[in-house]
């Protein structure tokens, strides 16, 4: 990514996508959440292409991303709890190895919604590194999560962007060099400051033998989910989540699988 708009978040965010188990394949996680939920039919076209040119209604993703966000914050809740007790995974004084997992889990659950609402593929290929489009979007994705108002405007025109295009890709040009790299430059610098703040905050909490480990669990629930959830909500309001075509035949009732 350009120099300009490195920062402690950018450096994270690298950090983070190269750990095993972030990428998610966006196919085998496709048809894990929503097989049950769906016709073959529909669930070929959600793969082939996306599940809003599938027709699959709002309230089937929604319940998809919610199965979704409860794992991941399981998940992270639980890595770190254990992180947080001296002797845990992540030993005394590797706070930056918490935030790098932290972190990781907000790169899943950034995936998991985008596929769900229908974006393209981010991360699925294991041998690459981030390209600087994916890079601006993520921040822009981690800029919602965290409240910034800019990054919501910013999600909201790349979305129209790419429902212009035949081919439905992130607008290059623009998130690396147009009318969005400013946004994507602002928010970056921003996160660098929040991850700061919750790094010390996590790091404070670590100081207090066992307790800290209690402690530093129940701060990582306590913002990873409302900050999963506020992605959650601004992806699913888009125009570009809803269902293109008729619903098919709907299996609503059944349990939502999450890989």
């Amino acid at each position: 990514m350009n120099a300009e708009i490195e920062s402690p978040f950018s450096l994270a965010l690298t950090t983070a996508a190269r750990l095993p188990g972030v990428r998610i394949d966006r196919e085998r996680f496709l048809r894990g959440a929503l097989t049950r939920h769906c016709s073959a039919e529909q669930l070929e076209i959600a793969v082939r292409d996306t599940p809003t040119a599938a027709g699959i209604p709002l309230e089937v993703l929604s319940k998809a991303a919610d199965a979704s966000i409860n794992y991941e914050t399981a998940k992270v809740t639980g890595v770190s709890a254990v992180a947080g007790i001296p002797g845990g995974f992540a030993l005394i004084g590797t706070i930056p190895a918490d935030s790098a997992q932290y972190f990781a889990h907000i790169l899943r659950i950034a995936q998991k919604l985008s596929y769900l609402y229908s974006w393209p593929d981010l991360l699925s290929d294991e041998g690459e590194d981030l390209d600087d489009a994916t890079r601006g979007l993520l921040t822009l994705f981690v800029g919602v999560m965290f409240g910034a108002q800019t990054a919501n405007a910013a999600v909201s025109k790349v979305s129209v962007m790419m429902s212009e295009q035949v081919i439905r890709r992130l607008p290059q040009q623009a998130l690396t060099k147009g009318v969005l790299y400013p946004v994507v430059k602002t928010v970056a610098q921003h996160l660098g400051v929040q991850m700061t703040k919750q790094v010390f905050a996590k790091g404070v909490a670590k100081i207090i033998p066992v307790l800290g480990g209690v402690v530093s669990g129940a701060f990582t629930l306590g913002t990873f989910l409302p900050m999963a959830k506020r992605l959650k909500s601004h992806l699913h309001g888009l125009e570009s989540a809803r269902p293109q075509q008729p619903e098919a035949v709907i299996i609503a009732e059944r349990s939502v699988v999450v890989l």
